[in-house]
Formats: structure tokens, C-alpha cells, sequence
């Protein structure tokens, strides 16, 4: 026990050594410094300083600041409330927030909730590496490997290329990492008869693909659980199992399952009304691995690196890098030559995730004949499959070469990799045709280090080979020279990690500047658009609590996609393709469904001349206009329409003789009767909050009350605390029957 304590202490060294900007610089492990360098108005803010931007790592990795960590801060606002987080008023004029399976509101170590937000943020990142590693360690020293070998593993799956590419989104990784933990506990169940060891592996596998599947990606849990599966089935028949046991995994898959619905079924009825089967971007040449880019199992920059700004392969460099280390892929090619049933699988699942992940005619048919979930799905994300399975055969190779007397073997394998090197190094100078000089040069650069990290390797390890047998300290040889090529692993993945992860100072995250202060001072319960991608761009609303309009998120409703398409052509046009994929951001303000929207405030870099606007802030370039023909945000109208259809609504939506403020269009079994007028009160929304509305009515007849916030199925209404119906309202929004006299109306939502 104390031998695997040193070595976990070793694991959480190089976790520590990793991440020592933040431990001892205080700084953040999110690229905020990208919202400050890319951004306004937070260019604007840091302008007398830094006139051009401030300087940014890594502009490939945006999307931590603009999805998960705004998501994961609304998320953990309202469990310190004991709240569930249920809906998103901020983007998208609305949309979930907890069936949106990115914003992970059940994983269990969302319990870190005690700390603040930032340091939180710091310490959710930093626990992957940490834990991957540990639980892998703890997997491998199951199989009874050397500790040493068990090591390199658990450091090869800690910082590999899928790793250290997605670090900083949180989720994926949180799902990934406990892959390990899940098998051990599978070979425990499938090893141990004892009643008590059997309790106790079960919970741990049930706690384990949970933690995986709450921890906030979907695609990713999808692959993890078909390979768990598989590796349960295949050690099952190999074995020879009792059937005993095949009704205790029966019983766990069962609990896993109905315990998981608290978020499948909210994000299954999320995705049945999204847009997301309109997302197929397969053809584009970045959809799966290109064949070149497996290069980069040798050479992981040798199409150059977003983070040095000299990137020149096919888009994007983050889904296609599988690096796992020079050393650990000698000992992982090592291990083939090994005969275990252990490997024989390893080899398989990579094979056939190569399949998949590159562009093969078996990749492609998912796409071809629109499988569900398949179709809609990153084939690229399988590299965590390859990566894993990487560093289980590089611990296996290790221990083999250890263990083993006939290490002459591992010859071949340098002799392979001395051919592709050199190969390389040929290509680069004399066959590079149709790159540019500029490229080769990159290419070259980056060639070097991997090189030099080969010849090493090559040194340390034959000194092993050729240490004499004989001589009494052939065994501190050994150890020596094992912890050299384990230390030499560590060298290459840090250096290739901290060349892509941005470190960055806490002062960047999200600043309080002139133009967020004034609408944070005056916005209300109205909402903003802007007429530049670079002005407060989606989702960055959320930090701050301004409702916009915009939105960005793979899942995103197809009612307000096709509202959102209608608005920006300008016609009453919703069919597809949009013009837009997962980001939506509307940028005719001059349009009155502006007004409809309760668009108060828009933000630009140009004047606007309409009468409508005028200018109330300035911030360096950003601008911010006051439309004074916004609607309310609540309201009643004289009369209704009934559209029996989706076109037949936003026809009448464009018709110009149809004013959005007397009139609203209703849809819906049960809406057939509403083409009549109404008598029009006053409405006042008294209370708003992300789960709740509530709104004050006085009127003096029956009345058509519009809210307009995105409709969904589990917003539900009460008048006076009774049930009332809400009806879908000018295409996207709520609409209710209120009757005459003074009301208090309170939408909420549930769960489903």
C-alpha cells in the first residue's frame, strides 16, 4: 500500500507541476484572456493600455468562456438557493438550461459549490488530470502491472492529446475520466464472490457511470458506455461467467438507467424540438480525422499549433490531436508483440475506432442514411477511445519490456519509428510539394522536438537491454533508466500541454466595464441585441444577466431558429438552411419584431440613424442605442388571429397591415376559436426570475395577455393560483386568457 501511495503522490506531483502558474501565480486555468483580447467592449476597457487588444494564447479555445463556465455559473447560483436550475432566460429570448446536458446540473462533484465561482472553475479543471490519473494507476495495478508501468499509463491518459485539447471545456473530461474506475469496479465484480465486495463494487460502478453520464456530455458518455460494454461482454465470455452474474449487472444497468432519467428525459424532449438534426456538417473536410493528421500521433504540431498562431492543416487542430507521448507509443506498439487477451482488446477498440474517426466509407454511412444520434454526432470525440486505449497499451508494453528477458524485441519497434521519423525528415526537405516554404518551415521546427524526444528514448532504453544481466546493480540500472524514460514522458506532454492551455489573470474574466455597468443600471426586464459578432458576443449575456436575444449551443429550438431565420431575411421565410449553426445572433434591429422581443438597448460600432434610436452610452468604439419603440416585455392586444400552421403564422407575422402591438397570432388544437377581440388592460411584471414570473394584470374585460418569452411544454401558468392554459403566441412566445378584474398571473416550469 505504501509503494502505490508513492506513486500516487507522483501522479499528483506532475498534476501539481502542471498546473503551477495557477498554484503559485494565481492564475486562472480559462482563456479569459481571449474575452479581453477578442471582445468588446472589454477590448475598449483595456484600450489606453493596449491600443491593438491585449494579447491572447489561444484563439481556438473560446468556448469554455462563451458556453460551459457561464452555463456552470447560472448552474451553481441556483443550487446555493437549493433551486433547480431549470430555465436560461439570458440567450435565445429563453431556452432550458437544465435539459441543455452541457450545464451538467446533477454531477456530484458540482458539491464544490462551497468555493467561489473562479476558484471553483480552477479546481474542476485541475481534478481531471488528477483523477484520470489516479483511477486509471488504480485499474492498471489491478492487472498486477509493475507500479512503474501503472505510472506511465496513468500519466500518458492524464495529459494525452484528447486531454490536454479539451482540458478547459470541464465536461468533456469530467466525462472521460472515470472510464477507468468503471472498469475496475466491472473486474472487480467479475473477480470477487464475496456478498459484501459484491455490494460494495456495484455501488462503485453505479456512482462511476453516473458521475459519467451527469458530468454534462452526452456523445462522449454514449462512446464511454458502448465501451464498457463491451469490455464487460467480452471478459463475461472469455471467462465463462456463471449467469449469476450477468443478473447482477442486469439489476446495476437497470438502477443507472432509471436513476439517469432525472436528465434524459428532460434533454430527449429538449432535443425532439431543437434544431440539432439540422447540424450536419459532415461533409465539411474537418468532420473526421484527415488521413495526413495521423502524423500527429508522431509529431503533434506538425501542421504548427493555434496557441503559436502558425496552425496550417485542415480546421481544427483541437478535434484531430491524439498525442500521446513518443515513450508511450514505442511501448504501446511494444505490446502488440505481446500474446494477452488484454491487448488483443486494446488493439481492437482502437482499430475500430480508426475506422470511425477517419474518413472510411464505414464513417460515412451513419451521415449518408441520417441515423438518429449517430448522424448528428462528432466521429472526432472517439479519439478518447484511441487515447485511453493508447495508454493501456503503453503500461502494458512497459511492463512486458520490464518483466521480460528477451527485450531485444523492442528493436523492431525503433527500427519502425526510425523509419517514420526519417521519412518525415525526408518529406519536410525534398518532397513537400504544393506547401508553401512558410509551412515546411513550421513543419520542420516542429519536427525537432519530437525527434530529440525518440533519440532519448531509443538511449534509455537500449542502456537497458544492453545493462549486463550479471552485474549486482542491474536491478538500480533498470529503475534508473525507467524512471529517466518516465520523466522523459512527462517532459514531452507538459511541454505539449502548457504550449496549447491558457493560463490567464483573474481580472480578464468577465470585467466590469463602462458599457456592462450602464446596462446592468438600466436594462431591466428588457433585452439586447448587437449588430457586430465581436460586441458582447452569445452567451457572455449570461454572466452578466442580460437577457439578449442571440444565443450559442449546439442544442438551440427550432420555433425560435426559424423566427430568428424569418427575422434577419427580413421575409417570411423559415425553411432551411438557416444561414446560421448554432449560433444565433439577429442583427436587424430595425425590424419590429425588435420591438416585439423587448429589444431596449442595441449595441454597435456604427452610428444609427434612424429616429427611433438614440445614443445613451459610448465606450471606446462600442456604441449603445435606446430604441424607444420597444414593446414591453408583457402586454395585452386587442384582438387574436388563429394561424392553422407554421407558415400560415409568420405570414401574418410580415403582413403590414398586421400591427404586433394590437394583434397577436395564436396556433395550437384548442386555438381554433380565438379570432376575436379582447379588452386591452394593464399588465406589470412584479417579480422575474429565471423559474418564475409573475405579473400583475388589471383590465376591465376578458383579455389576451403576451409574454414574450420563448414557449415551451413545461412553462405552465396559474391566474389567482389556478391552472390556466398558455397558448403559442406570434410564432415562438406565451400567450393566456385573462379574465376581466385585477389578476395575479405566475408562469413557472417544471422538470418535464
Amino acid at each position: 500500500m505504501k509503494k502505490n501511495l508513492f506513486f500516487l503522490v507522483l501522479i499528483c506531483f506532475a498534476v501539481v507541476i502542471f498546473f503551477k502558474a495557477f498554484l503559485l501565480n494565481g492564475l486562472l486555468p480559462i482563456p479569459s484572456d481571449t474575452i479581453v483580447g477578442l471582445y468588446h467592449p472589454f477590448r475598449d476597457f483595456y484600450a489606453k493600455d493596449y491600443p491593438n487588444g491585449i494579447p491572447f494564447k489561444n484563439f481556438l479555445i473560446t468556448d469554455p468562456v462563451r458556453q460551459q463556465y457561464v452555463w456552470k455559473n447560472l448552474v451553481l447560483e441556483s443550487e446555493k438557493k437549493l433551486k433547480l436550475p431549470l430555465w436560461n432566460p439570458y440567450s435565445f429570448a429563453g431556452y432550458p438550461l437544465l435539459a441543455n446536458f452541457q450545464s451538467s446540473v446533477f454531477y456530484p462533484l458540482n458539491l464544490l459549490l462551497i468555493l467561489p465561482f473562479a476558484s471553483f472553475w480552477s479546481l474542476f479543471i485541475l481534478l481531471q488530470p488528477l483523477l484520470a490519473g489516479i483511477f486509471l494507476f488504480l485499474y492498471l495495478n489491478n492487472l498486477r502491472l509493475a507500479r512503474k508501468a501503472s505510472l506511465l499509463g496513468s500519466l500518458t491518459f492524464a495529459f494525452c492529446g484528447f486531454s490536454i485539447a479539451w482540458l478547459e471545456w470541464g465536461n468533456i473530461l469530467h466525462t472521460v475520466l472515470w472510464l477507468p474506475l468503471i472498469l475496475l469496479s466491472i473486474d472487480k465484480l467479475l473477480d470477487i464472490n464475496s456478498r459484501k465486495s459484491t455490494i460494495v463494487w456495484s455501488i462503485m460502478l453505479i456512482f462511476s457511470s453516473l458521475s459519467s453520464f451527469f458530468a454534462g456530455h452526452l456523445q462522449t458518455f454514449f462512446y464511454l458506455a458502448a465501451f464498457s460494454t463491451v469490455y464487460f461482454l467480452a471478459k463475461f465470455i472469455i471467462g465463462r461467467r456463471q449467469l449469476r452474474i450477468l443478473g447482477i449487472f442486469g439489476i446495476i444497468a437497470i438502477l443507472i438507467t432509471v436513476i439517469s432519467l432525472v436528465q434524459l428525459l428532460p434533454t430527449i424532449n429538449f432535443i425532439l424540438l431543437s434544431a440539432r438534426n439540422l447540424d450536419q456538417s459532415w461533409l465539411n473536410p474537418g468532420w473526421f480525422i484527415p488521413w495526413q493528421n495521423v502524423l500527429q500521433f508522431f509529431a503533434p504540431d506538425f501542421f504548427g499549433n493555434p496557441a503559436t498562431l502558425n496552425y496550417w492543416g485542415i480546421w481544427n487542430y483541437g478535434e484531430f490531436v491524439g498525442y500521446v507521448g513518443i515513450v508511450s507509443l514505442i511501448f504501446a506498439f511494444f505490446a502488440i508483440l505481446r500474446k494477452d487477451k488484454k491487448i488483443i482488446f486494446f488493439v481492437a477498440m482502437i482499430l475500430i475506432s480508426l475506422l470511425f474517426v477517419l474518413p472510411t466509407p464505414l464513417a460515412k454511412l451513419p451521415y449518408k442514411y441520417a441515423l438518429p444520434f449517430l448522424s448528428t454526432a462528432q466521429p472526432t470525440r472517439l479519439l478518447f477511445i484511441i487515447d485511453f486505449s493508447l495508454s493501456v497499451l503503453a503500461a502494458l508494453g512497459f511492463d512486458y519490456f520490464l518483466k521480460v528477458k528477451n527485450q531485444i524485441k523492442i528493436i523492431y519497434i525503433l527500427g519502425i519509428f526510425s523509419l517514420i521519423f526519417a521519412g518525415l525528415w525526408i518529406y519536410v526537405f525534398r518532397f513537400g510539394k504544393g506547401i508553401s516554404q512558410i509551412n515546411l518551415l513550421v513543419a520542420r521546427q516542429n519536427l525537432i522536438f519530437p525527434t530529440v524526444v525518440f533519440i532519448l528514448s531509443s538511449i534509455f532504453i537500449v542502456s537497458i537491454i544492453l545493462f549486463p544481466r550479471k552485474i549486482s546493480q542491474r536491478e538500480t540500472a533498470v529503475r534508473f533508466f525507467s524512471f529517466l524514460i518516465i520523466g522523459l514522458l512527462l517532459v514531452d506532454l507538459l511541454r505539449f500541454g502548457w504550449k496549447y492551455t491558457a493560463f490567464t489573470d483573474n481580472a480578464y474574466l468577465f470585467p466590469t466595464t463602462k458599457t456592462t455597468a450602464f446596462l446592468e443600471k438600466n436594462l431591466g426586464n428588457y433585452r439586447i441585441m448587437e449588430t457586430d459578432s465581436k460586441i458582447l458576443p452569445p452567451n457572455f449575456s449570461n454572466f452578466y444577466k442580460f437577457q439578449s436575444v442571440d444565443g450559442y449551443d449546439p442544442l438551440y429550438l427550432q420555433n425560435y431558429a426559424e423566427f430568428a431565420a424569418a427575422w434577419g431575411r427580413g421575409v417570411p421565410d423559415i425553411f432551411p438552411p438557416f444561414g446560421f449553426n448554432r449560433i444565433i445572433t439577429p442583427e436587424n434591429y430595425t425590424s419590429d419584431f425588435a420591438n416585439l422581443l423587448g429589444v431596449k438597448y442595441v449595441l454597435t460600432f456604427n452610428p444609427i440613424t434612424e429616429p427611433n434610436f438614440k445614443l445613451v452610452a459610448e465606450e471606446g468604439q462600442t456604441k449603445i442605442y435606446e430604441n424607444t419603440n420597444v414593446l414591453s416585455r408583457t402586454f395585452f392586444i386587442g384582438r387574436t388571429i388563429y394561424a392553422n400552421n407554421k407558415q400560415s403564422a409568420i405570414d401574418l407575422l410580415f403582413d403590414k397591415n398586421y400591427p404586433l402591438k394590437y394583434r397577436a397570432v395564436v396556433e395550437g388544437q384548442g386555438a381554433e376559436n380565438l379570432s376575436r377581440a379582447w379588452s386591452v388592460g394593464l399588465a406589470q411584471i412584479i417579480s422575474y426570475e429565471e423559474n418564475k414570473v409573475v405579473i400583475k394584470t388589471q383590465n376591465q374585460g376578458d383579455g389576451f395577455l403576451v409574454l414574450t418569452d420563448t414557449n415551451y411544454p413545461s412553462w405552465h401558468v396559474t391566474i389567482d393560483g389556478k391552472e390556466a392554459r398558455i397558448y403559442k403566441t406570434d410564432y415562438n412566445f406565451r400567450g393566456v386568457i385573462v379574465p376581466k378584474g385585477d389578476h395575479i398571473l405566475s408562469f413557472y416550469i417544471s422538470l418535464l
